[in-house]
């Protein structure tokens, strides 16, 4: 079972990395890039990002019941455990704080665009905000990436 719960660990690692990674730096720059409407590629970049952070949860939330069932109180002196943490809390961050206020902003806008709108600046704002989160997730994603093998031991 201890075996089960650590390749589980392994790919949930993967899982939520590697879609950080090829969503963010991948699908999204060339979805911006091919399509014309930057509207639409907005849309649909934004639903892509709700998905990551679902994806997010689910596998933080598993790794940090591992961690903490496989290590016990010792969790909190761990590396792994914490950088765990902070993904998650970057993941809730940008899912439950930043977006729900950038998709107000675009409501607020209606009928324009909110980048054609009086509400532009702080959507930008907030845009920038949630790249810096989303850039300090992924680079978190690398020291866990690195550190994975250490999963559960």
């Amino acid at each position: 079972m201890k075996k089960l719960s650590i390749h589980l660990a392994s790919l949930a690692i993967t899982a939520w990395v590697g879609v950080l990674w090829a969503v963010g730096y991948l699908a999204v720059p060339v979805l911006f890039y091919t399509q014309p409407d930057k509207q639409l590629a907005g849309m649909l970049a934004g639903q892509m990002f709700t998905l990551v952070a679902y994806l997010g949860i689910v596998c933080g939330s598993y790794l940090l019941l591992q961690q903490i069932i496989a290590s016990g109180r010792a969790v909190l002196r761990m590396t792994i455990f914490w950088i765990i943490t902070v993904m998650l809390l970057c993941t809730l961050i940008i899912l439950c704080g930043i977006q729900p206020l950038m998709e107000n902003l675009k409501l607020e806008a209606m009928p324009l665009d909110v980048m054609q709108s009086p509400f532009s600046s702080q959507f930008k704002t907030l845009h920038g905000i949630s790249s810096i989160i989303y850039l300090l997730q992924s680079l978190l994603g690398i020291f866990l990436v690195v550190k994975s093998p250490h999963v559960g031991k």
